[in-house]
């Protein structure tokens, strides 16, 4: 199996998660401090209690067995309420950076659409939105404030122990908190790196995989694939199950070391106290308070040697979270050029490749102006949906020119471009919602009679109206009750709604039979007057009712007689 290594190292991907923080590192500062104090007012239970029993068998103690009860139940309560704020503040962190993280996921998918995206799976990216994005919430709440909780507690510990017992059972008690919460944490998190990243890679996968395999279940069936498909699901499944063990498996031996290790230490200052007390450098009340504290002082220190199961998979999602965050687009958006009103396109020797080596466009030139049908026809994969995308500038030109109203369209800002042209492409997505709401993401603020008169012009509206629920009829990936011509021709009502002059068609017909082909060219000719279409197909019956028609072959265009 391929191993896959982290891009950056945990401190990186540390230090950036942190810097996200922003505005809310003060809040984190208070849930830091709340855990600290909190953890010390825990201890002062504990302490207190051994003062108790050091005044009891004669230590001099200055405060009345009184006041020692009423600090042990003051630092008990005082405890609770910390430790209340403490998680408050961690977890109104996490969840509010959650949510900014899933906005600028979002933002980034946006950029980087549909370039960037076109190679990966959705399922990955699906996964990182939901399962990544929630395995930071572990760092946020429960990572952070622990190590300098520890930290703060540690220090003032250590010093405490010194100075009301012995510094040696002090250096004995640092010796402890270096070992547990430093060198074990660092070599379990050395051997859980590996198993933490495949974990992840591997759900990641598996997710993408069975999720592919239940928007596909109906092809499955019809194809008798359903063993196979089983098996191979089944095949991924144990190889997730065998990256969880390896991962369980090193967890575990590092809770086995941590668990003997304060165990060691424990009885290592008891043996250490009673050695002080015989050579009469320590009195038995400051031993016993002395390693009461001690015993005590572990907590924050196996709060962090626990990380480390929890990291290799935070690490994991973290660095693919920042790689998304980091990566550039193929296209930048521009926002500082020229406006324009569509009137007319003009393209000149373009051409076109994907990998700077074969051209998949050569010198392609057509011009259309405000009112004209452009039909484009070609066998599939010969650069008409390139085409397209080149003109709402998905991609960039290597040579020629692009021009709208005169106008380059690498001067063009990106959302005026996409205000005057749009595209309908070969398959149009339906998301999980109303028709009605499928149809306003086109234009958000559309109202009723603007919805019923673009679905009219896409001949589609009497269909809709028979419905039992009419516009608010539920639609999308679960509820796959739509045929692919009635689609397209939702897809076509949210072109006409947009308030483009320019509609891009991608094989608009490819998935329709003959009678709804005539429907769906129909509604075309009919906004002939309204607006500018480039219709590419592989159809020639789809090109009836072109003004012009051009063929492509070979990268290459060339005008034919209408």
């Amino acid at each position: 199996m391929k191993k896959e290594n982290l891009r950056r190292n945990g401190l990186t991907i540390m230090a950036n998660l942190i810097l996200i923080l922003g505005n809310l590192a003060f809040i984190m500062i208070f849930a830091v401090i709340n855990g600290s104090l909190g953890y010390l007012c825990a201890m002062g239970v504990t302490i207190f209690g051994a003062l108790g029993i050091a005044k009891f068998l004669g230590e001099t103690i200055s405060l009345s067995y009184n006041a020692i009860i009423a600090f042990i139940i003051g630092c008990g309560v005082v405890r609770g309420l910390l430790r209340y704020f403490e998680q408050y503040f961690n977890h109104y962190i996490a969840f509010r950076l959650l949510a900014v993280l899933r906005d600028k996921i979002f933002g980034a998918l946006r950029v980087l659409a549909p370039a960037k995206l076109e190679s990966k799976k959705k399922g990955s990216i699906i996964s990182m939105i939901t399962s990544d994005i929630e395995t930071l919430e572990v760092f946020y709440a429960h990572t952070i404030s622990p190590i300098c909780i520890a930290i703060l507690v540690s220090t003032c510990l250590f010093i405490f122990t010194g100075i009301i017992s012995s510094w040696y059972l002090a250096i004995i008690e640092l010796i402890g908190f270096i070992t547990i919460g430093i060198i074990i944490p660092i070599i379990s998190s050395n051997k859980l790196k590996e198993s933490g990243v495949n974990y992840r890679r591997e759900f990641s996968s598996f997710s993408a995989y069975f999720l592919d395999s239940i928007k596909g279940i109906n092809d499955i069936v019809l194809n008798n694939a359903s063993d196979s498909r089983k098996k191979e699901v089944e095949k991924r499944s144990d190889i997730l199950l065998d990256e969880t063990r390896k991962m369980k498996k090193e967890t575990a031996k590092s809770t086995a070391f941590t668990e003997t290790s304060v165990s060691i230490f424990i009885f290592l200052s008891l043996f250490i106290g009673i050695i002080l007390i015989n050579k009469g450098m320590l009195t038995v009340g400051s031993m016993i308070a002395g390693v009461v504290t001690v015993f005590g002082s572990f907590g924050p220190v196996i709060a962090i040697s626990a990380l480390p199961g929890n990291l290799t998979q935070t690490f994991a999602s973290g660095d693919r979270v920042l790689d998304l965050l980091s990566e550039k687009p193929v296209v930048s958006p521009i926002e500082n050029g020229k406006n324009f009103e569509f009137e007319t396109l003009s393209i000149k020797d373009l051409s076109f490749s994907y990998d700077k080596e074969k051209n998949i466009l050569s010198d392609i030139s057509l011009d259309l102006k405000q009112g004209e049908i452009v039909g484009i026809i070609g066998k599939s994969g010969c650069g008409k949906s390139t085409l397209l995308k080149l003109l709402l500038r998905f991609w960039e030109k290597d040579e020629g020119s692009i021009l709208y109203n005169g106008i380059d369209i690498d001067n063009i800002n990106s959302n005026n471009l996409l205000d005057n042209v749009t595209l309908v492409s070969q398959t149009t997505y339906l998301f999980e919602d109303t028709i009605e709401n499928n149809i306003k993401i086109a234009k958000a603020d559309a109202t009723k009679e603007e919805i019923e008169e673009a679905c009219k012009m896409a001949s589609i509206h009497d269909f809709i109206t028979s419905l039992p629920n009419g516009y608010q009829t539920i639609v999308g990936s679960s509820e796959d009750n739509l045929s692919a011509g009635e689609k397209q021709r939702i897809g076509l009502a949210r072109s006409f709604i947009s308030g483009a002059k320019l509609i891009l068609l991608d094989e608009p017909t490819s998935n329709v039979d003959s009678i709804n082909e005539g429907i769906i060219l129909k509604a075309l000719k009919s906004q002939k007057n309204k607006k500018s279409i480039i219709l590419v197909s592989h159809r020639e019956s789809t090109m009836s009712i072109a003004d012009k028609i051009y063929s492509i072959k070979d990268g290459k265009i060339a005008k034919s007689a209408c």
